[in-house]
Parts: C-alpha cells; structure tokens; sequence
C-alpha cells in the first residue's frame, strides 16, 4: 500500500480505473483531511470557474475536505447536515440517515434482520433529529440555507462506508432540482460508489481499497474535527463570498 504525503505525489500516482465513476488508482492512505482535499480538488478541476457552482460538505469530517475543494475551485462552501441512525447498542452501525426537509433513508432489509421496528426508529429519528437542528444553527448562524436550484452542487465527505448519509444528502438535494450533483469523496467502498452513481449522481473518488473495513483507516491523521474548525471554516468561505449569506 502506497502512502502519498504531497499532493504532487498524488498527481503523479493516480490512473484511471473506471471512467463513469472516475475512480483513481493505486490504494494509498491519506495525511490528513486537509490533504485528501488537496489532492481531490484536482480531480475536480474541471468544474472550476462555474458560476453556479456550490460545495457543500457533510459535517463534521468533510468540511476540511470540502473546504480545500472550494478554496481551489473558488466556490462558495456550505455545510449540508445530515445525521445517520445509529443501530441501538452499536450506534456506529448505519440503519439509515436523515437530513433536511424530512428525508429519511432507511436500509430496511438491515431493520428487519435486527428486528428494529418503526417505533424504534422513529425514536431514533426524533433524537437525530433534534441534533440535526441543533447543528445547522450552530454552523450557520444567521445564515440561510443556500439557493441549489439550477446550481452544479458538489456533495463532500471524507469516506464513504455505508454511504447511509450520503444518500440521504443525494435524495434531499436532488429535490431542490440542482443542474447537476457530484458526490466527491477521496476514499470509498467501491460499492458505495457504484450505488451513488444509480441515484443518479457523478461519483468522483480517489480510492476504493479492498478490502475497505472503515473510512478512518485510510487517513494517517483521522482526528475528530470540531465544531468550532467546522464554524471557523466556514466562517473564512464565507468571507470570500458574502452574496451567499
């Protein structure tokens, strides 16, 4: 396994793999978040200079991802929150996602084999739900949630596992009638990908390791990010585009 620490090296390193996912080889692990975002605004280089281009990161750990995107593309950068549904007792356990406007994706085969029923999950939904609130005030502040209608919108995240929220971030935004959704993630389960690109999106990833086991064994440094870097990222985009406030 490669481990590229530059983003010259990961320029040099990637090829091809399969060009209607436009997934890169070869398997490496990532720095940081800050990198990973480096290294994946090159491969969306060929967005940069759309007008109505908008990055939007999945809290917390695709803002320094999609931060690094937006700085590079010079797009604006919002957060779009979604929350997962934790299975009960193994809360890492993806059973679904929320996210807003009253999207819920629910992997239900998965329910059924743990038994979990719709009370449980409308329980879980309630207090995901509350968490969900209590994030988009925090991380927007006075700030309304952006215009996506007829907008080429990039979806970040720092991995894909499960891919639960970012269906759930796909079914939501595609609502708003966009011109285009592009799901960019620098690594990913290559079956994740191939499910995100039949909801009708462009996937862009630079890794797919097999075999994957979980998005935080791909990074070097996968530390927790903060809600006060998600603020202050924003914050600094926010700057650079006051229209969008």
């Amino acid at each position: 396994m490669e481990n590229l620490h530059g983003r010259e090296g990961v320029a040099r390193g990637v090829r091809r793999m399969d060009a209607s996912l436009n997934i890169v080889s070869p398997v490496y692990r990532f720095p940081n978040r800050q990198r990973a975002g480096q290294a994946l605004a090159e491969a969306l280089a060929r967005y940069r200079g759309r007008e109505d281009l908008i990055v939007l990161a999945l809290p917390r750990g695709g803002v320094p991802v999609g931060y690094e995107i937006a700085l590079a593309l010079d797009a604006p950068l919002d957060v779009f929150v979604v929350r997962k549904l934790g299975m009960p007792g193994h809360e890492e356990l993806a059973l679904g996602a929320i996210a807003p406007g009253g999207i819920r994706v629910v992997d239900q085969a998965l329910a059924r084999s743990y038994g979990i029923g719709n009370d449980v999950l409308d329980r879980i939904t309630s207090r995901e739900q509350a968490e969900l609130d209590r994030r988009e005030h925090l991380y927007r502040d006075d700030r309304s949630s952006p215009e996506l209608t007829g907008r080429t919108v990039i979806l970040v995240d720092d991995g894909l596992a499960t891919g639960s929220t970012m269906r759930a971030a796909v079914t939501a935004v595609r609502g708003k009638q966009p011109r285009e959704i592009v799901v960019a993630v620098p690594v990913g389960a290559v079956e994740t990908c191939e499910a995100l690109e039949h909801e009708g999106a462009t996937v862009i990833c630079l890794t797919t390791p097999e075999p994957f086991y979980a998005v935080g064994l791909w990074y070097d440094d996968f530390s927790q990010t903060t809600d006060d870097e998600v603020h202050d990222l924003l914050e600094r985009s926010a700057e650079r585009f006051p229209a969008e406030r």
